[in-house]
Parts: structure tokens; C-alpha cells; sequence
């Protein structure tokens, strides 16, 4: 006699499921100060308040002369020239601009006072001083009023907000930082996360050559995105490597990985397969909730929690692995870093393919730009495909029971907006 399946729960939106993990993901309260040169891709703990304007003073955005526009009038409209009176290199402070005369300067340098705009050094002729007189210039062409003057406080002005708490640096921040006069940054602290494989058929690179396989075992790809992607958002990554496919090891992982760590984050083993031992591990020592989500690639995941540590368990084939992390894992971990940017910006393109097989759950579809500004797809999608994940530069986000048609538009969610 078979007995009946119990009813699977329906699959859940992944809209639905990021909202209720993005809620677990309480945004970690240690912070640490580093080194301005060491902040690339941290997240700001404080608000960077400047405690002065930037440029402080009014300065030449060109090398060449700094004259008054009202003493053009005067020139001899024949031979229009102005005696130098003066030079002012950058860190240096000029005297006043004598009136008639121009003052020969250079980009950065402080605008004397009285001049009011920057003539070119393409835009006029050095002439040589005659017996004791000053050098001169004759001029092409007559400047207007404030041309080539980068004004006081123009980029930043003192007491402003320039990068607010939240926000995750980049190399044009922290030269902003550091315009501002800040060496040392208060960031979130990076998150602690442990990560391993299960399954017994996982062998890794290097230590079984390719002719010596065993059948049914395959390379551990996923340990090697994984922990690259937990890098790039910031993490600090403790790689426990393959945990046997026994539940006593698997027991023993989780345990330890739960002492010191923020989140455990695994492939693989979340199923209801008879040597799946992680639901047990984690049932056995926290709380695990397992999801459907309606996504394809990437339906299984699993989150709990084993004493303080936030677990995650991700699919195992690799490009729903990949995916799934895309999508969810990175903001979780960017929630946790109190990041005020986590959702990734998206473009509409033109679709140069046709996808007449509508799924009912939402698909991220693998595709790269063309030539011709629209979006061409990789052939096989499976999720067994690393492939598509290497030649895409991003992922077509496809609702549910959507067919597209060529020239239609599509949601693309850029590689370079999720990977960074």
C-alpha cells in the first residue's frame, strides 16, 4: 500500500520571502575605524560631516592669466595687451590684481582679488618684457566674467552632509573623504560567516586529477563563487571546507560554525533526501524554516537560526546557488551592514530572443547585451549550467507565466549592480 504525499506548501514569491528574511536581518552594531586607504566597499557607520569647504577658496580651473573683465574695455581693440604682474603657482597666494594688468597663474592656484576670470594660456600670446618693463600678453579672444574660476565651497560646503551613514564607499568616496580631511573612517564591522559543502560525491581541485575520478563525483565549484561573492560584499569568511554526508559531522560543523559567526551559509543538503543531514543538524540544535520560493533557478532555500547565528542553506546546483545568492543573500548580508542601498537597479532592453515557454514561477533568465543595444539569451539555461553565468553579463527577471516575444522589452538586472 503507498501511502498518500502529504500536500506540498505552495511556493512562495520571492518578494514575499526577501521581506521576511531582509526582517531577521538586524543590522550588526559593532563598528570599527579604518584607515581611509582600507575602506573600499565598507558601509559607513556615521554620517561624514565637513568641517570645512571644498575648494576653501576661489581657484583656476586652467593654466593661464587672471585679469579684470572690466579693464578689456580700455584695450586698443587692434592690439589688446596687459601687462603680467605677478605669478601664482599652485599653494601659493597671490597679491591683489593690479588694475590693467593680468596675473599669470595656474590650475588650483587661488584667484587674486580683484580678478574675476581666467584667460586661457591657448588664448593669448606671451610677449617678452621690453628693457625694464613687464612681460605681456596680447589676447585672441576676450574672456567672459567668472570663465574658468572653480568657485569657494562649490563641490562640498562646510557643515554639509557628503556621504551619509549607510553608504557603501567607493574609490570616488573616499577620495571625497579624504578632500574633506578624514583619514580614518568609522565603518560597520564585517560580518562573520562560515561556509561549507556537503555531499560525499564533492571532491576538490587539485586533489583528484580529472582521469582519476570516480564516477559521480564532480569538482566543488560552488565553494569557490561562494566565498568570492562573500569577499566582494565584505565578509570575513571562515571556509570549513566539504562536511562528510554523515549527521554526525554535520552536527559538529554546525555547532562550531555557530559559535564565532554571524551567519553559516551552505549548498547542497537542504532537500528531503535520506542523505540530506542539514535540516536535522540545524532542526537538532536551533530552528530552520524551509522555503519554496517560486523562482526559477534556485526553489529550494532554507533559513534559521543556530543560537546567535543567522543560518542560510542554499540549493546545490550551481547556478541556482549563484542566483539564489544574488538575490538574497546579498541583501541579507548588506542589511546586516546597515547598507541604505540594497535593492539593485534595473534597465529596460529590448529582448533579441524569443521565449515562447512560459513558467509559473518568476525566472532569472541569462543574458548579455549586443552591439545593437538589446539583449541576447544563452542557449541552455539549465541549472546546471555554470556556463551561462560566465557568458551573461546579467539576468532577464521574468514575472510568472510571461512569454516574451523579440523586441519586447525585459527587465535586465546588470552582473555589474549585483556583483559589486
Amino acid at each position: 500500500m503507498t501511502l498518500p504525499r502529504p500536500p506540498q506548501p505552495p511556493l512562495r514569491p520571492l518578494d514575499e520571502a526577501l521581506a521576511e528574511l531582509l526582517g531577521h536581518a538586524r543590522p550588526l552594531v559593532d563598528v570599527e575605524a579604518v584607515s581611509t586607504f582600507d575602506a573600499d566597499g565598507r558601509v559607513l557607520a556615521q554620517d561624514l560631516v565637513s568641517a570645512l569647504q571644498v575648494p576653501p577658496q576661489d581657484n583656476s580651473s586652467m593654466d593661464g592669466y587672471a585679469l579684470r573683465c572690466a579693464d578689456l574695455s580700455g584695450l586698443n581693440p587692434a592690439n589688446p595687451v596687459l601687462p603680467v604682474s605677478q605669478r601664482i603657482a599652485a599653494g601659493a597666494s597671490g597679491k591683489p590684481l593690479v588694475a590693467g594688468t593680468a596675473a599669470r597663474i595656474f590650475t588650483g592656484a587661488p584667484v587674486p582679488d580683484g580678478a574675476d576670470a581666467i584667460l586661457m594660456q591657448e588664448d593669448c600670446e606671451l610677449l617678452a618684457a621690453e628693457g625694464d618693463g613687464l612681460p605681456a600678453i596680447r589676447l585672441r579672444t576676450l574672456p567672459a566674467p567668472g570663465q574658468w574660476i572653480r568657485r569657494a565651497g562649490e563641490d562640498v560646503r562646510q557643515g554639509a552632509v557628503v556621504l551619509a551613514r549607510g553608504a557603501r564607499l567607493t574609490p570616488a568616496s573616499l577620495g571625497l573623504a579624504a578632500s574633506i580631511g578624514l583619514d580614518r573612517l568609522q565603518v560597520a564591522r564585517r560580518p562573520r560567516v562560515a561556509l561549507f559543502s556537503t555531499g560525499d560525491e564533492l571532491v576538490m581541485p587539485g586533489e583528484v586529477a580529472p582521469a582519476q575520478m570516480k564516477p559521480g563525483s564532480i569538482y566543488n565549484s560552488n565553494r569557490f563563487f561562494l566565498r568570492a561573492l562573500l569577499r566582494r560584499l565584505g565578509c570575513e569568511v571562515s571556509d570549513l571546507g566539504i562536511v562528510p554526508d554523515r549527521l554526525d559531522a554535520t552536527l559538529a560543523a554546525v555547532q562550531s560554525a555557530a559559535q564565532d559567526h554571524d551567519l553559516i551559509l551552505t549548498s547542497g543538503g537542504v532537500s528531503v533526501g535520506e542523505e540530506d543531514h542539514i535540516k536535522p543538524a540545524v532542526q537538532a540544535l536551533g530552528r530552520l524554516d524551509l522555503w519554496q520560493i517560486a523562482i526559477k533557478p534556485g526553489k529550494p532555500f532554507a533559513y534559521g537560526r543556530v543560537q546567535d547565528a543567522h543560518f542560510i542553506g542554499l540549493p546545490g546546483n550551481p547556478v541556482s546557488s549563484f542566483v539564489t545568492f544574488l538575490l538574497l543573500v546579498r541583501p541579507f548580508l548588506l542589511q546586516l551592514q546597515g547598507a541604505s542601498q540594497i535593492a539593485p537597479e534595473s534597465i529596460a532592453l529590448p529582448a533579441h530572443f524569443t521565449w515562447p515557454r512560459a513558467d509559473k514561477r518568476r525566472e532569472f533568465l541569462r543574458a548579455r547585451r549586443n552591439a545593437a543595444g538589446g539583449l541576447n539569451l544563452f542557449d541552455n539555461q539549465s541549472s546546471g549550467v555554470l556556463t551561462s553565468a560566465v557568458w551573461g553579463d546579467g539576468l532577464v527577471d521574468n514575472p510568472p507565466g510571461q512569454t516574451i516575444a523579440h523586441g519586447d522589452l525585459v527587465r535586465f538586472i546588470p552582473f555589474s549592480e549585483l556583483l559589486a
